[in-house]
C-alpha cells in the first residue's frame, strides 16, 4: 500500500544555504466578492506556471491582483478555461505563467517560495524523473540574481489532485459555497487523506481542498533520500477510505 508525506521547507538544515526568493507568478484570476456568502476572498496554492497567457489578448486582465465582483470573476476564468489542464480547478487567484522576481543568496538544489512554491534545478527533474518519481512537470522560472552564474531554477507544476477525508474537517463547518466555492475550515491538525481521491502515476501533489499542502508518495521521499536532496521535511500522513 502507498504511503503518503506531507512535505514542508527544511529551515533548520545545517546544509541549507539560506537563500531567499521573492516573486510570484506573472499572471493570475482576481481575487472576488461573493455575493451569495458575502466574503471576499482569493486563494493560495493553485498554480500552473506552464501555463502562458502571452497570446491571450486580454492577458492585461490578469496582470493587477484585486477583487472582483463574482460576475466579472467568472467571465475571466471562462477566458483562461481553454488554456489548461481540463480538470484544473480555477478559484480565485489561481496563478499562471513563470515565477517572476528577485533570488538573493545562496540555494542548494532545491528551493521554495513562501514554504509553498517547490523550485528544482533541471538536473535534479532529470534524475528523479530517471529514477522512477512519475508526473513532474517543471516550468520555466524569470528569477533575477545579483551574484554571477547564477542557478537555474525550474517550478514544479503540483495540481490539486487529492482531498482530505471528511473524518478530519470539524463536523460544525458548513459547506462550500454554491456559488463561489470557498469553504471556512482550518486546516487540520491531524489531517488524513481521502483514499478514494488520490491519483495515480502521480508521485507528486497537492491536496485539492488545502492546496497549501503538498503531498510526496514513498516513491518520491526514497528518491530525495537517494539523491540526498535536502531542504524538505516530511511528515507521513494516513489515507482512509
Amino acid at each position: 500500500m502507498t504511503r503518503f508525506f506531507w512535505l514542508g521547507e527544511d529551515t533548520s538544515s545545517a546544509t541549507n544555504p539560506g537563500g531567499t526568493i521573492d516573486a510570484w507568478h506573472k499572471w493570475g484570476l482576481p481575487g472576488v466578492h461573493c455575493p451569495t456568502c458575502g466574503a471576499t476572498w482569493s486563494d493560495v496554492g493553485y498554480d500552473y506556471p506552464c501555463v502562458d497567457l502571452t497570446h491571450l489578448p486580454e492577458r492585461a486582465l490578469f496582470e493587477r491582483p484585486r477583487p472582483e465582483p463574482f460576475s466579472e470573476f467568472a467571465r475571466l476564468r471562462e477566458l483562461v478555461r481553454p488554456l489548461v489542464p481540463p480538470h484544473a480547478v480555477l478559484p480565485p487567484g489561481t496563478g499562471f505563467g513563470p515565477l517572476m522576481g528577485k533570488a538573493t543568496g545562496r540555494f542548494g538544489a532545491i528551493a521554495w517560495v513562501e514554504q509553498l512554491l517547490l523550485l528544482v534545478q533541471p538536473d535534479v527533474l532529470s534524475r528523479l524523473q530517471e529514477g522512477g518519481v512519475e508526473g513532474l512537470v517543471g516550468c520555466r522560472t524569470e528569477l533575477t540574481f545579483r551574484q554571477k552564474d547564477p542557478p537555474e531554477f525550474l517550478e514544479l507544476q503540483l495540481e490539486p489532485l487529492g482531498r482530505l477525508h471528511p473524518d478530519c474537517i470539524p463536523p460544525e463547518t458548513p459547506p462550500p459555497c454554491g456559488m463561489c466555492g470557498r469553504h471556512g475550515f482550518s486546516r487540520p491538525e491531524a489531517p488524513i487523506l481521502d483514499a478514494a481521491s488520490l491519483p495515480s502515476g502521480v508521485d507528486l501533489f497537492r491536496v485539492g481542498n488545502f492546496a497549501t499542502m503538498v503531498i510526496g508518495t514513498e516513491r518520491f521521499v526514497e528518491a530525495t533520500r537517494r539523491h540526498h536532496l535536502d531542504g524538505i521535511t516530511f511528515r507521513e500522513v494516513h489515507a482512509r477510505s
